[in-house]
């Protein structure tokens, strides 16, 4: 049987149970997730492929866990991940705090829990707790300011793909206004790829997680189509509304069936507490489907959480905990560890730094770079070439070999470069001595090319180009060429096909544009994702020869 809590007394012991962790209830509300788009881009380390969780080197990975209310307990983190460890975990969830709930926690305190994570071989989902109910407090925080938080970090996560992953914030929305939860949503995962963040990023459903009114089941398929990388998994909490074997197997299903990538995110404890939800369906339905789940509580005694985090002995386990590790479809009979520890053996040795770079073959666009190939313990899976700019990286190529041509670049621009070298486990080496480039000039051609913004929202923007044929013959067959230089990007065009590398943009016609008479014009238009600021491409090519601006 299921309970709601509409009293001011629901209200009040709902706020407390946020800090917590637990969740509220609501009322079932069926909708439909639709097949998924397949991932523009694959991203290195954990990655989604074909609706599944894999890891760098294609191997699915299947998590099974609990969850660790560290920002509370941080002294009892290495103790707590080896237990969680020694009951055959291979993954745990990490409560966090960005600041605008609870003391927000240190670069320096998630670096220490990346690397308690790594050394007893947990793959670690690191979440923002702050945003837990927001609508019902909207002082709680949001997730743009998550968003923030996650940003602030980026020294900190960079490097550690293939071990962790970011669960933008914990339960958005209580009951108050969950169809909000959408486009918030979209902008907070764009806002995280545009500042470059690549790891696989988690995003939990509205109503306290629960989706009681079904909107992240309706709307999940345009939310993963807004992240350019394919690289986002959902997060059902799972306590008493999809709590029944017909409701677990449906809502999941639905899912599954349309590629879009779900795990359990939380579920478990005291049935006297929250109904009697059927905990070992979810373990069962989540094993059929392939699918991960992360208990919330860990043994099920009356204060879960403290329980496993303060005196955790697993003589004195419950019925619950007994299921949740030890069951049929439990933990330690159905949780494999990640490839990526070698069954035990950890390689955490990263590969010595990459020669200083040297560049040839430079033209008004491309540069090509050499350097001298690192050495691993292991092995050299690849390098990554970055662009910096002060204190600034932004990556502009990958290779597997020790040179590559970067392409996409500015006439007449200095740039300067550096390379990383990167193991299969995910370990980076430092970074290499920069070489500095300035690529040439193109020659002039006869045309010009008009860019400006139609009109722009949150996220997004309309653009339009108007390209003139100054010459005096027509031009079939044309290809346009401009860099965005603020992490823009088109998600649809018409007038033209664009193709797009990193900041470079390349647009060739449609039928109707295929020829662009002397003296005449063609316009393409539009609409793409906002990057920091927006700014207009400097300059533009047609046909490898530069057009003037306006």
């Amino acid at each position: 049987m299921r309970r709601t809590r509409t009293s001011p007394l629901g209200t009040l012991l709902t706020r407390l149970a946020a800090l917590v962790g637990l969740v509220v209830l609501g009322a079932l509300c069926p909708g439909t997730a639709q097949a998924a788009q397949e991932p523009a881009a694959q991203a290195a380390g954990l990655h989604i492929s074909n609706g599944r969780l894999v890891e760098g080197n294609g191997n699915d990975f299947v998590m099974r866990g609990v969850n660790h209310a560290h920002t509370w307990y941080p002294d009892k983190l290495g103790s707590s991940l080896s237990d969680i460890k020694a009951q055959g975990a291979n993954t745990v969830r990490v409560v966090l705090a960005d600041g605008h709930r609870w003391t927000a926690n240190s670069a320096a305190d998630v670096t220490n829990v990346i690397a308690q994570c790594k050394a007893n071989r947990l793959i670690c989902v690191l979440e923002v707790h702050d945003t837990t109910g927001y609508g019902e407090d909207s002082a709680a925080g949001t997730l743009d300011q998550a968003a923030d938080y996650w940003i602030g970090l980026k020294n900190v996560l960079a490097g550690q793909e293939n071990y962790i992953v970011i669960d933008i914030g914990n339960e958005p929305w209580g009951n108050t206004d969950p169809a909000g939860w959408t486009a918030p949503t979209i902008a907070a995962i764009q806002k995280l790829r545009n500042a470059g963040l690549q790891h696989t990023i988690m995003v939990d459903a509205p109503n306290w997680g629960q989706d009681s009114q079904g909107v992240m089941r309706a709307n999940a398929k345009a939310v993963y189509a807004a992240d350019t990388t394919g690289n986002l998994i959902f997060s059902i909490h799972m306590y008493s509304v999809y709590d029944t074997a017909a409701e677990v197997t449906d809502y999941l299903n639905a899912f599954v069936s349309a590629k879009l990538p779900i795990l359990i995110g939380e579920f478990g404890g005291p049935a006297d507490q929250w109904g009697d939800p059927d905990e070992d369906t979810m373990m069962a339905t989540a094993e059929q489907l392939h699918i991960g789940y992360l208990a919330w509580s860990w043994s099920g005694n009356t204060d879960p959480v403290l329980d496993l985090v303060l005196n955790f002995d697993p003589a004195q386990m419950t019925s619950w905990g007994k299921r949740i590790f030890n069951g049929v479809n439990g933990i330690a009979q159905t949780a494999k560890e990640a490839t990526i520890f070698g069954g035990g053996s950890t390689d955490t040795q990263a590969p010595t730094a990459p020669g200083t770079p040297t560049a040839s073959a430079v033209t008004a666009t491309s540069a090509r770079l050499t350097w001298t190939a690192s050495t691993d313990n292991v092995g050299v899976a690849g390098y990554d070439v970055v662009r910096v700019s002060g204190g600034t990286e932004t990556k502009v190529a990958a290779s597997t070999t020790n040179s590559v041509t970067v392409t996409g670049l500015t006439a007449g621009t200095a740039y300067s470069f550096a390379v990383y070298a990167r193991d299969a486990a995910g370990n980076r080496s430092a970074r290499s001595a920069t070489v500095g480039v300035t690529t040439g000039t193109t020659p002039a051609g006869s045309c010009s090319v008009g860019y400006r913004v139609v009109g722009d929202w949150q996220g997004g923007f309309q653009g339009e180009i108007v390209i003139r044929n100054t010459g005096t013959s027509a031009v079939t067959g044309w290809k346009l060429g401009f860099t965005f230089a603020d992490g823009q990007s088109v998600s649809t065009m018409w007038g033209g096909t664009a193709a797009q590398s990193g900041g470079a943009v390349t647009v060739t016609p449609a039928s109707y544009t295929n020829t662009i008479a002397a003296g005449g014009s063609v316009t393409v238009g539009f609409i793409g994702t906002k990057g920091a600021t927006n700014t207009a491409p400097a300059a533009f090519t047609l046909n490898g020869a530069a057009c003037v601006n306006g």
